[in-house]
């Protein structure tokens, strides 16, 4: 007997949800009470903006930007854009101007949806960005102006449209989602995730074994659906029939805590920063707050400390999941269960939370290695590190028009991250090869804040580290050598980068030194920066 040969597309679960379970709500945080509508009215709406946007002129293949955060529009446009066969382009609101007007050109954006509080981050760009050709705005009671010439409300350009679409029958390997990474030196990178690639990525990520998401859950997304697909949750829910919860940009602990209370959340998604600051407000108003229902908090972006899982733990009986990936890998690579195999039944609770410490293990249908600078395999012994390479169904095997071929090597992709992997298979993260700094879960290039400080006139020689920090995980400091006779000017300094770079991105201070530690090789020796640092005091005081 043969089997169909069903193309693996998109637009074949996103409206399952909606179908099976019309009724359960969306709830959108505003900034007078709530947006409430039903899954069945979102996918309604969704297959209105995809008739909208073909009576645009957008066709399979192209690309659709979204500027927005989490709030019940960006989801039509999660469910719409991908089943008509377009591309969804999130756009990281956090980036620099320089970086964006990059990012919208090398796509090739033909319309941008953005929410009318971010209107004013666009305005540089006008003018700089030919491709797009019309600006969609979507409204929350907060009158956003913006000056693009061609531009129209999103319930205007959707009014009277089908609520009905001809989802059509492409090849399952098409695009459907495309994120830009900034994640290592030069440009920002293209991640275009097809239909095939996020379909099995959202049924992994639902298995128990994984997020655990089922149809019964109440689903708060912290996490932003401009990262990396806000990690694949918006799909998973739409499958399934979750409630979803969004912020919006209500990104307070105050408001997460009341969402969570009050739409009854079983699991939410965000970096440890959010959960650090939810613990800090929880600790501040223990008795304000019923949390009942809630039972997972997934986290990722840079690792949870142990400390802080095990107080959500023991305070409320909430379990952290602990997962590790990256844009490229769509993103879950490994996820950390506090029992994630049946022989782990029996072991003591410090026995578990050493385990959740740990990166975690890989998803199914993934591949996980280290390996030496010759290209071996090292063994699983929880001793040798290695450079970590994955490899599977729904991890990236080139970038969007911008060959990168040191980060892929005969089919595995190079992350970036040095890693061990322990006798029972579990990664554990060792360190970054490139120095890298992760700030809040955002990406910070100590290379290009180098070469943009030494590019300025009287710096002869500059170095950026990442520092320690208790709310952020890490801050960039930069060491500068100032030519003979030119006095430091920290505050030049950081305006000369705000140039070009994002206000998070730039260095929290400003050192002057007469030496740089130099390799053997003659590369800025940042180890030797960092023990100088730590010796000298230069420590970030604790902000908590």
């Amino acid at each position: 007997m043969t089997m169909q040969n069903t193309p693996l597309l998109m637009s074949r679960i996103l409206g399952r949800g909606a179908l099976l379970d019309p009724e359960v709500e969306v709830v959108t945080q505003q900034i007078n009470g709530t947006h409430r509508q039903t899954l069945g009215k979102t996918w309604a709406r969704a297959n209105q903006v995809a008739n909208a946007l073909r009576a645009h002129g957008i066709k399979v293949g192209d690309r659709v930007g979204s500027f927005m955060w989490n709030n019940y529009y960006h989801l039509e446009l999660y469910q719409g854009v991908p089943s008509m066969g377009s591309v969804l382009h999130t756009l990281n609101i956090r980036l620099s101007p320089a970086d964006l007007e990059y990012i919208i050109n090398h796509a090739g954006d033909r319309v941008i949806f953005a929410d009318e509080d971010l209107l004013p981050l666009l305005e540089p760009l006008w003018g700089k960005i030919p491709c797009v050709e019309l600006l969609v705005i979507c409204r929350h009671g907060e009158n956003g102006e913006s000056s693009f010439e061609n531009q129209i409300d999103y319930d205007d350009f959707i009014k009277g449209q089908p609520e009905t679409y001809d989802w059509p029958d492409i090849d399952e390997t098409s695009p459907m989602g495309l994120c830009y990474t900034s994640g290592t030196t030069g440009k920002p990178k293209g991640v275009m995730y097809t239909n095939r690639s996020t379909y099995l990525h959202t049924l992994v990520e639902s298995l128990p074994d994984a997020l655990g998401l089922s149809s019964l859950d109440s689903l708060l997304g912290i996490v932003p659906m401009f990262h990396a697909m806000g990690w694949g949750l918006p799909y998973a829910a739409s499958m399934l029939g979750c409630k979803q919860v969004m912020p919006h940009r209500f990104m307070v602990p105050e408001v997460f805590l009341n969402l969570m209370q009050d739409e009854e959340v079983t699991i939410s998604a965000g970096v440890p920063t959010i959960w650090q600051g939810v613990r800090a407000e929880l600790e501040a108003n223990e008795d304000k707050y019923n949390l009942s229902k809630l039972g997972r908090l997934t986290c990722g972006g840079s690792a949870p400390p142990v400390e802080m899982m095990r107080w959500y733990w023991e305070s409320y009986k909430v379990e952290m999941i602990q997962g590790w990936g990256m844009t490229e890998t769509n993103p879950l690579g490994t996820v950390s269960r506090k029992v994630a195999k049946r022989s782990h039944l029996g072991t003591t609770e410090d026995e578990q939370f050493e385990n959740i410490a740990k990166a975690g293990l890989a998803m199914p249908s993934l591949d996980i290695e280290i390996f030496d600078e010759e290209w071996n395999a090292l063994p699983h012994d929880g001793e040798a590190v290695g450079e970590l390479c994955i490899k599977g169904p729904w991890i990236a095997s080139e970038y969007y028009n911008d060959p990168q071929p040191d980060k892929f090597h005969d089919g595995w992709l190079v992350t970036g991250d040095v890693a061990k992997i322990d006798s029972q298979q579990y990664v554990m993260i060792a360190d970054r090869s490139k120095d890298l700094i992760k700030s809040g879960g955002e990406w910070i290039s100590s290379v290009d804040l180098e070469n943009h400080i030494v590019a300025m006139p009287g710096v002869a020689q500059a170095a950026v580290v990442a520092r320690p920090h208790p709310k952020w995980d890490e801050r960039p400091v930069a060491l500068v050598i100032m030519s003979d006779g030119v006095e430091l000017n920290s505050d030049a300094v950081i305006e000369h980068c705000s140039s070009i770079f994002a206000k998070w991105q730039l260095p929290d201070e400003i050192i002057e030194t007469k030496n740089i530690p130099l390799t053997s090789t003659g590369k800025i020796d940042k180890k030797a920066i960092r023990a100088k640092m730590d010796e000298d005091g230069y420590q970030l005081p604790d902000l908590r």
